[in-house]
């Protein structure tokens, strides 16, 4: 017998589903059969995203194919779940629907100011009449309630619809919820992936977000399960990468780019912001000390043809203001116009994003 996709098809059919008692082509889960040049290649498509028999079945598959044919067919099988993933009422009813873009702001390594950026740059874009809130998704360090001087307060719970929604707090017109709101800023946080991932569900689905131009997210540093997390919960429009302009935290935002970028996850990067790109000392603003090394973002930006948002300098006024819970970019100061185009870029990019790309999808887990 040749190998063809109906004599393939015939031979699968007789590779019964062990707990259906059903063939696996009556069932449909044989999708986008091929059969040419002795090479067979077909999707198995689950019937749930779990199913325990799903490596049995495919074995089971190569077996009968190449026991009917010989072993010299090469066999290729995707193997992934057909079903929608299951949504829970608190997600029916996730006030990020009401969001138009989902900005995440990541980085590589600790260290390189990404949520004094993120705090900044949410500040300068409600500065132009945009709606924004700021999720504090560093859930192992949050800093977001002290940079905005709301350590004291504690987001209100109210009941809708027999649900609990957390009322951000708003501050500088950024509406904000933290994980750091709900525990005491001297203990440390010592947590399980599942617990840091549950609380990042509930700031994105239990908060009262109502109606944004831009929910900023505040990752923590590295790629973790908070960021799987988060794709997987809600359609990221794009992501802001930061760092500064050293070869070692360089290294690592191109894993950061890579990981957003990658096949299975497929978030755009709208562009890199520099921090730190050089040292201005206050009495001589004009004078310019490249502590860092100079460019190295810009360079990075130009080798992988992404667009650098913007250069952030290292200045007093700027650890100030985070220190003191008043971020710097509400000012009218030379470093406050800086994250006035930092915001402006940005805005810039996220305009060409959504008119020359399709909407970013949830990503569901495939088995393999």
């Amino acid at each position: 017998m040749s190998v063809t996709e109906n004599s393939v098809q015939k031979v699968l059919s007789g590779v019964i589903h062990p707990e259906t008692g059903t063939d696996i082509v009556s069932m449909g889960m044989v999708q986008g059969l091929t059969a040419e040049n002795g090479k067979v290649h077909f999707t198995l498509k689950l019937t749930k995203s779990n199913d325990p028999f799903a490596s049995a079945i495919k074995k089971s598959a190569v077996k009968a194919i190449q026991g009917e044919f010989g072993e010299d067919v090469a066999v290729d099988i995707l193997v992934v779940a057909n079903v929608e993933p299951k949504i829970s009422p608190l997600k029916q009813k996730a006030s990020v629907s009401k969001v138009k873009n989902i900005i995440a702001v990541a980085s590589g390594k600790g260290g390189v100011g990404k949520s004094t950026i993120a705090a900044n740059l949410a500040v300068a874009v409600a500065k132009t009449g945009a709606k924004v809130g700021l999720i504090d998704a560093d859930i192992f360090g949050p800093s977001i309630p002290k940079m905005f001087n709301v350590e004291h307060l504690q987001p209100e719970v109210v009941r809708e619809d027999n649900m609990e929604l957390i009322v951000p707090v708003e501050n500088y017109g950024v509406k904000l919820l933290s994980i750091g709101f709900f525990v005491d800023p001297n203990n440390a946080l010592v947590w399980r992936g599942p617990m840091a991932t549950s609380a990042l569900k509930q700031l994105i689905h239990q908060g009262a977000w109502g109606e944004l131009d831009y929910l900023f997210i505040d990752m923590p540093p590295g790629t973790s399960d908070i960021h799987l997390t988060l794709v997987q919960e809600v359609a990221v429009t794009g992501a802001v990468i930061v760092s500064t302009p050293q070869e070692v935290a360089l290294a690592d935002a191109i894993k950061g780019i890579s990981m957003f970028t990658s096949p299975g996850i497929k978030v755009p990067v709208l562009g890199l912001v520099e921090n730190m790109a050089w040292f201005t000392p206050e009495e001589l603003p004009e004078n310019k000390y490249y502590i860092f090394g100079k460019d190295g973002c810009k360079k990075l930006a130009d080798r992988m043809k992404l667009p650098l948002l913007g250069q952030i300098p290292l200045v007093q006024s700027i650890r100030e203001g985070g220190d003191f819970g008043e971020p710097v970019a509400i000012h009218s100061s030379i470093v406050g116009k800086a994250f006035d185009s930092l915001a402006a870029n940005l805005i810039k990019q996220v305009e060409i994003r959504n008119s020359t790309l399709p909407p970013t999808k949830v990503v569901n887990v495939q088995h393999k």
